[in-house]
């Protein structure tokens, strides 16, 4: 009796294993499939050139939006949509109505780097890839990417454009930065396979990019063709290494860069998402990538600027590849590839190949048992108790010690002087209030970034009184930027005031430091990456003693502080 039981616990095990570890998509392409088969079949022309574009979406922008896209979607046959701003429960609405409308089911995609959040109110945003680069347990991220797969499907969605694979190794690209995991080609590559992973064991179709690596740029391709100028063996040995590593694990889309290469691409102005050479000679053919392959979006001025009017949609799908995302009129477009067909640069077989991947894709995305989304507790359950502990449980583990640890935990003996000084935000902030419960004799003090030079003087003379010194500085701004938006004078108050016995703790982008002389002599340094409650309940525990710091910097700040720094306590 105990052998059968124990015969039965040990399938239990091994079925639960098999269902936490799903077959990647790039396994399944070109299996015999009935209802890929079945769908083929019934498409006309047109209405399979339809399948190989994405639109935009919002459910902020009014009904007569919402019900143009709804048009395009029925009129056109599209393969999919990306939704932008809105909420939650607006959305779904709307996926149900976009669907319903579609004869073939779509692809519902959003870019959820660090969760709904990325794009949707009331929802949680998990911390950005940059704050997680600073752990050490990778088991968490995954985690984080089963929580994602968990609330992108809740909505009705299929396809998160994430993660971010780029190596950003500089620390002035407009556009990466604090979106990537850091620095270090093989730190990238462990945190973007665990957080891949993560969704796609979940049932997420993930899509890395911005292939073959957007981090050592100083254009935003949003607004400009940036160039990578460096060589194919430079390319091939930092760039792309997280990309070839994720391909090895079942990744099962890409994303490719608006990005100039002549290493790769010698045509002047052609950017990688219109090259042939870099789509299909290096990651099809060359790296072997079987997955989707989805441009970035085609309304970007990175591939407009030099072929407009649609030219650009049509060397898309030349290039190699299968979804064009975002096109500026997909109508046109569908219209130019059709001519594309006539003259001999297309050919349908081409478009075919295309179509069926596409549908093998939504196979595996469950869109041939497509249901309608519930909206009924879908605010509750996309903001769970479990995934705001699992939020809590990231930041605890990033927040990154990098002097004083001889100071910590502290020490309330009520006759040291304490102040608890507040630089950005103009109210108290819950770091403030948390260490002010443990140290209600401590002095609170707000000093916000539009502070006139006569009151940033009175509450320097106040300070110069106080025995320690608990400085937080914030990034107020929505996305953190590599520089903080201080004044001259603030950053000099700041640089004063870490000449005293002061303990500080950065509440932004780790490069930010970088622009604070002076902050190196602080007597403690704690690094937060950025500006959220949970982060700033990470540092005050630190602080209090009721956690221990093990994150380790993901980047080089200057050259006080590189990466891999962090002290780990014991």
């Amino acid at each position: 009796m105990k052998k059968y039981l124990f015969l039965l616990l040990a399938l239990f095990v091994a079925q639960l294993a098999q269902a936490q570890q799903r077959v990647p998509f790039v396994q399944t392409i070109d299996a015999p499939n009935r209802w890929v088969d079945s769908v083929f079949k019934k498409l006309t022309r047109n209405q399979k050139i339809g399948q190989l574009f994405m639109v935009r979406a919002h459910t902020n922008l009014g009904q007569a939006y919402s019900d143009s896209v709804g048009h395009i979607i029925k009129k056109q046959h599209l393969g999919g949509i990306v939704f932008f701003q809105g909420g939650p429960v607006r959305q779904a609405a709307l996926t149900n109505r976009y669907q319903s409308l579609s004869k073939v089911p779509l692809m519902i995609a959003l870019d959820g780097e660090w969760g709904l959040g990325m794009r949707l109110d009331s929802s949680i945003s998990l911390p950005y890839q940059m704050t997680l680069g600073a752990i050490q347990n990778n088991q968490l991220i995954y985690k984080m990417g089963l929580q994602v797969a968990k609330d992108f499907k809740r909505m009705g969605m299929q396809i998160n454009f994430a993660p971010v694979m780029d190596v950003n190794n500089n620390p002035k690209n407009p556009v990466i930065g604090y979106r990537s995991f850091g620095e270090n080609k093989y730190n990238v590559a462990q945190k973007s396979i665990a957080y891949m992973q993560g969704m796609q064991n979940g049932g997420l179709f993930t899509t890395a990019k911005h292939f073959p690596g957007h981090g050592d740029t100083d254009v935003d391709s949003h607004y400009d063709l940036p160039q990578l100028p460096f060589s194919a063996a430079r390319l091939d040995s930092l760039e792309l290494y997280p990309f070839k590593q994720a391909f090895a694990e079942g990744l099962s889309g890409i994303m490719v860069a608006h990005m100039n290469i002549p290493a790769l691409d010698a045509t002047p102005n052609v950017p990688s998402t219109l090259s042939k050479p870099v789509i299909t000679g290096l990651l099809k053919d060359k790296l072997g990538f079987k997955g989707l392959v989805f441009t970035d979006a085609m309304e970007m001025k990175g591939v407009v600027k030099y072929f407009p009017n649609g030219e650009a949609d049509v060397r898309a799908i030349i290039a190699g590849n299968d979804v064009v995302e975002l096109s500026e009129n997909s109508g046109r477009a569908i219209k130019l590839i059709r001519k594309a067909i006539r003259q001999k640069r297309l050919s349908w077989d081409d478009i075919n190949r295309k179509v069926k991947k596409i549908l093998e894709a939504k196979y595996w995305m469950g869109l041939n048992n497509l249901d309608s989304t519930n909206l009924t507790g879908l605010v509750a359950d996309i903001n769970s108790p479990a995934e705001q502990q699992l939020h809590q449980e990231l930041t605890d583990a990033a927040i990154t010690l990098l002097k004083g640890e001889q100071l910590l935990p502290l020490k309330n003996d009520f006759v040291r002087k304490t102040a608890i000084v507040t630089v950005g935000p103009q109210e108290p902030t819950l770091f403030a209030k948390t260490i002010k419960k443990d140290f209600p004799n401590a002095t609170l003090f707000i000093v916000p970034k539009d502070i006139s030079i006569k009151e940033m003087e009175a509450v320097k003379t106040q300070l110069k009184a106080f025995d320690l010194c608990l400085l937080s500085i914030y990034d107020t701004r929505n996305r953190p930027g590599a520089q903080l938006d201080y004044s001259t004078k603030l950053n000099l108050f700041i640089a004063d005031l870490t000449k005293q016995q002061t303990i500080t703790t950065v509440f932004a982008n780790p490069y930010a430091i970088a622009g604070l002389p002076g902050i190196e002599n602080s007597a403690g340094l704690i690094v937060g990456y950025q500006n959220s409650p949970q982060m700033e309940l990470s540092a005050a525990q630190l602080l209090l003693g009721k956690l221990k710091s093990s994150g380790k910097l993901p980047v080089t700040i200057n050259a006080f502080f590189k990466y891999g720094d962090g002290i780990t306590m014991k």
